[in-house]
């Protein structure tokens, strides 16, 4: 293998002298873009939209580039080499080292200038700069006349604005319901002229159309007529009107009359048996593996029913009851949730007028579904790095049970582990701490306890009820035991909120095996020893999310996420029934001690687009949690605690805090005691494309946690205003991250500002030294 690189190597370098060697008779090579020159620029949200457009259809990567820049590349264009070197092997090994490592010259008439300089032309008319224009300049390089670069000039000029939109040619029904929505119209005067308002606009109004009945109308039947010569200075007058020969079903209503539901079987099979449940017909292959009354509920428009007089085939006119006018909405929330249910392969409807001719405004509503397969298996294998310098690989195995009782339900169960070893100059064993757990949970699609009648929520929602155990073993030191369960329900009422409820959620943690060392820790700190005793923490939770990143009109999105969490009051309330003092200490449930908090955790992030390119991005989070009646120290899981990878990255995670208490540098163990009752953190990162799928980033992150009370164990740990300011840990650093839409890698490297402790050095910056003052992490995704 040796030889063959450095035969590789050695031809390449023999053709190194010229790259354009074998270029075909009359052809250049293309050797990148100079940067682009932008005149005129226009600062606006259109603007700068259609600046990404251009500039995605000018760019080109030649050969050997950095990351798939057209401006920058590699300085060894070692897949041009090959090609020179090798093109001529036909067989043999000179024939598969060219095929395996050539790279194919790309010439300049590949790139095609001329036809990019025309779509760019479009795209700036499309975005309403109709005096705009692009051209191009090729330039030859001095030393090769068979190299050239292009360099792209595009003049922006003035952007035209919309001046009036006017309706003409429709029916009397439709400008009716066209002018009463004007208020939600994404074109109107003064605005400037954007060919995806426009896209947007139709699109719209076909919805609003196809809402009340018009199931037969399209976009493609509207059609803009834009005016300049009315209005002199930029200004466009906007007319809509029908598409040519368009036809007269498009603009008639609709209703819905039968429906129906087919059942493929597992292999595509037509069904050959049926039943009717409420008026819905369902017809199945062999066994029904649904539950009508789930079909039918899934399947209800919920929409109003209305009695009408229609003629029959034999043309005797009857009084019958239909769902109402047509509507895309309903097809949509149907069609959507057929699909949350999970356990479809696919699900069509289809909508069947009563003839052909089209006499009847009646449509029957057909709707074919074929279940998938009925169990799913999943395995995850990870290896983790952690920042308090534990490292190890972890797997889950899932397997997963569709459609449990022929409504949708859906039953896995998940076994995990991880086994992790301690690194750096503070290790002692090999082996340091494993975990393990077993878990099952079983989901609804739908609302249960308590039963919401044959209705289905015009949302997703969903019920889990879940168990689990869980060991975590950190060898010489303790054995922490959990295990316990909860019924969550999860809705989704709008796109942009998501609500979670869980009203029983039970712990149960027990502390096994604690070694000598570890007693001797909770001597010195006996809160520590409160927060990871045998305890019940039984709790009641709520968690509120705001996310609009998915809304089209939102460039700058925000995310707010809330949770507020209360443990041990209902079960002290049943005491107080009972005569016992609400703020009795050590109550028990089934003889072991019970946790009694409320706790409040509350995130905020905004993403301030620049442009495409650039980004800042900016968190604050705030968190507390107040123990009190049955015991003053919360369990030591729900405690807060901050540094690493997705945090204040300047320092390992439990590694400051609370407050002003120190570190103590020469007890491995003493992360477990830098945890606090309350959380503040900020974080604010300049996110920057440095090529391609490689981007940067700047960024600067603060935060602490505190204590509720006062702990002799932990001196300065508690919050106080006047040590506030000064006990805020400050951290900046750089980082590269490698985005791939769906995966991103990351690395940070961060440097400490300010230590929130005494050091002995004054000073704001008060990091003894500069090197104990860096962090790197490696993660996969964004940290916020």
């Amino acid at each position: 293998m040796k030889r063959l690189i450095l035969y590789i190597i050695g031809v390449a370098f023999l053709s190194a002298c010229s790259t354009t060697k074998h270029l075909p008779e009359g052809e250049i090579l293309y050797t990148g873009q100079k940067p682009m020159i932008v005149e005129n620029r226009s600062t606006t949200p259109v603007g700068e939209t259609a600046m990404e457009e251009i500039e995605a259809a000018l760019a080109t990567a030649p050969n050997n580039s950095f990351f798939g820049s057209s401006t920058v590349r590699i300085p060894f264009p070692f897949g041009l080499w090959v090609y020179n070197g090798f093109v001529k092997y036909e067989k043999g090994i000179g024939r598969w080292i060219f095929n395996k490592f050539a790279a194919k010259p790309v010439l300049l008439s590949s790139v095609n200038p001329d036809i990019r300089q025309k779509a760019a032309s479009n795209l700036l008319r499309d975005y309403g700069y109709f005096n705009g224009t692009v051209s191009y300049q090729t330039f030859i390089d001095p030393k090769d006349s068979l190299k050239a670069k292009l360099q792209y000039t595009v003049d922006m000029r003035n952007p035209y604005v919309i001046d009036t939109v006017t309706y003409h040619g429709f029916s009397e029904r439709t400008l009716r319901i066209m002018e009463a929505s004007r208020r939600r119209s994404l074109i109107s005067p003064g605005e400037q002229f954007n060919v995806l308002d426009l896209d947007g606009e139709r699109t719209r109004i076909s919805d609003l159309l196809r809402n009340v009945g018009c199931y037969y109308f399209r976009p493609d039947y509207l059609v803009y007529q834009a005016d300049t010569t009315l209005m002199p200075g930029g200004h466009v007058a906007m007319r809509m009107v029908p598409v040519a020969g368009m036809s007269k079903q498009a603009e008639r209503p609709f209703y819905v009359g039968r429906k129906s539901f087919f059942l493929m079987g597992r292999q595509g099979e037509m069904p050959n048996d049926s039943v009717e449940y409420k008026g819905l017909k369902i017809y199945y292959h062999d066994k029904l593996k649904l539950r009508p009354n789930m079909v039918y509920r899934w399947t209800n428009y919920q929409g109003y029913r209305m009695k009408r007089q229609v003629q029959d085939s034999t043309g005797i006119t009857r009084r019958r009851s239909f769902e109402g006018l047509y509507s895309a909405y309903r097809q949509s929330r149907v069609q959507s949730r057929l699909s949350n249910v999970g356990i479809f392969r696919y699900a069509d409807i289809q909508y069947v007028p009563r003839d052909t001719a089209l006499v009847s405004d009646t449509l029957d509503v057909k709707i074919v579904a074929m279940l998938d397969k009925p169990y799913d298996a999943e395995f995850d294998f990870n290896v983790k790095m952690k920042s308090n310098n534990q490292t190890g690989p972890g797997a889950s195995f899932t397997l997963t049970k569709n459609n449990v009782f022929g409504g949708g339900e859906t039953w896995n169960v998940k076994l995990s582990g991880s086994y992790e070893w301690q690194t750096g100059k503070d290790r002692s064993s090999l082996m340091n701490s494993y975990e393990m757990g077993l878990s099952t949970s079983l989901m609804f699609p739908r609302v249960v306890f308590p039963r919401m009648g044959d209705r289905e929520y015009d949302f997703p929602a969903t019920t889990t009820f879940r168990l689990y155990v869980d060991q975590l073993n950190r060898a010489k030191y303790y054995k922490l035991l959990a295990f316990g369960g909860n019924a969550t329900y999860d809705f989704q009422p709008k796109p942009t909120s998501k609500h979670s409820f869980t009203p029983f959620r039970l712990t149960f943690n027990v502390l096994r095996n604690p070694t000598e060392a570890f007693q001797n820790l909770q001597a010195e700190n006996p809160a520590l020893y409160v927060s990871l005793r045998d305890q019940f923490v039984p709790a009641i939770e709520y968690t509120y999310t705001y996310d609009n990143a998915s809304l089209r009109s939102v460039r700058n999105p925000i995310w707010w996420q809330t949770t507020v969490a209360s443990a041990g009051n209902l079960t002290s309330a049943i005491y107080r029934m009972f005569g016992e003092p609400f703020s009795k200490r050590d109550k028990t449930l089934l003889g072991v001690p019970f946790a009694q908090f409320l706790k409040l955790n509350t995130e905020f992030r905004y993403h301030f687009r620049i442009d495409r390119n650039q980004m800042i991005a900016s968190r604050i989070a705030a968190g507390a949690i107040w123990s009190y009646g049955n015991a003053i120290t919360a369990p030591y899981t729900e405690q807060f605690y901050i540094g690493g990878a997705n945090s204040v990255r300047a320092f390992t995670a439990r590694n400051i805090g609370p407050g002003g208490y120190p570190p103590d540098e020469d007890n491995k163990y003493s992360f477990i005691n830098h945890v606090g009752d309350i959380r503040f953190e900020a974080n604010v990162e300049y996110r920057f494309r440095i090529i391609s799928d490689l981007h940067g980033a700047l960024f600067l992150d603060a935060g602490n946690v505190w204590l509720m009370r006062k702990d002799d164990s932990r001196p300065g740990g508690e919050l106080t205003l006047k040590d506030f300011a000064n006990q805020i840990a400050l951290g900046t650093g750089v980082g590269l991250r490698y985005d791939l839409d769906f995966l991103v890698f990351r690395v940070d490297c961060g440097v400490g500002l300010h230590n929130p402790y005494d050091t002995g050095k004054s000073g704001y910056y008060n990091i003894p030294k500069f090197r104990d003052s860096l962090a790197v992490h490696f993660a996969i995704g964004y940290p916020f």
